[in-house]
């Protein structure tokens, strides 16, 4: 008797557990979700120091939330649906209100034009990649600038110089801001997935002292950390194409006599 209710005790105790890990992802989201309304929100009064982090913490969330479901076996349909309705709040409409407090307001219906244009891309993006998931897709490489990169280009930037552009020159970069990122998301080339990158859990310390680098080059200098990795990562996309294409004409190219 004793032996059946420590069973049935322990048994609770495990679904409740099971219940819990399968909540973890989308409390992730939730706090991913919080990031891109608390950017809306202190961009909307003019604090755009405080509202750009928002944007970076977003896109860490959101890295965390399909890493540890994939981890856990805790994938589920809510959970790719429920991510995508955050993403389009994360890295669509609150990168938009950001641009526009910085700068785009100051050209009128183009400001706003362009910031719906950012908008209607990151949605167009993120319906693709749900899309591509179901396919038979090259894993190494996105399709089109993901919506987070995209995000933290508009992030970074605004965060390097947090001032608000003021007359209609200097808002012109508030257009290139948000235009440049939402025609490469909708574009076909091909960007680099980390997601396949092999980092090895063999014991290596060159990787500790290089991410121990990363953090100390973030913590000491983030607004120039932050803007490096972020058109780092966008202009990578580019080397790799001319390196491709090189190599590709190279042997193209008919042997010498």
């Amino acid at each position: 008797m004793t032996q059946e209710k420590s069973t049935g005790r322990f048994g609770r105790h495990t679904h409740q557990a099971r219940r819990g890990t399968y909540l973890l992802p989308s409390l992730i989201t939730v706090g991913n979700l919080f990031c891109g309304y608390a950017c809306v929100m202190y961009a909307m009064r003019g604090d755009l120091s405080s509202a750009a982090p928002y944007i970076g913490v977003a896109v860490v969330l959101d890295i965390l939330d399909g890493r540890i479901a994939r981890l856990t076996g805790t994938t589920s349909a809510f959970g790719v649906e429920f991510d995508s309705l955050a993403d389009v709040v994360s890295f669509g409409l609150a990168p938009a209100v950001l641009a526009s407090a910085w700068g785009l307001s100051e050209l009128g219906r183009w400001g706003w034009a362009a910031g719906f244009l950012y908008v209607t891309a990151a949605a167009i993006r993120l319906a693709r990649f749900n899309i591509q998931t179901t396919v038979q897709t090259d894993k190494r490489y996105f399709v089109g600038l993901p919506s987070p990169a995209a995000a933290g280009v508009a992030a970074a930037t605004v965060f390097f110089n947090p001032h608000p552009l003021v007359g209609k020159p200097q808002a012109l970069a508030a257009i290139a801001v948000v235009v440049i990122p939402a025609i490469l998301m909708v574009s076909t080339i091909r960007f680099r997935s980390f997601k396949t990158i092999n980092f090895g859990w063999n014991r290596s310390y060159t990787k500790l002292f290089a991410f121990a680098a990363l953090l100390v080059f973030i913590a000491t200098e983030p607004r120039w950390a932050l803007i490096i990795i972020a058109y780092g990562y966008v202009t990578s996309a580019f080397v790799e194409l001319l390196v491709t294409r090189l190599r590709s004409h190279r042997s193209a190219l008919p042997p010498e006599a």
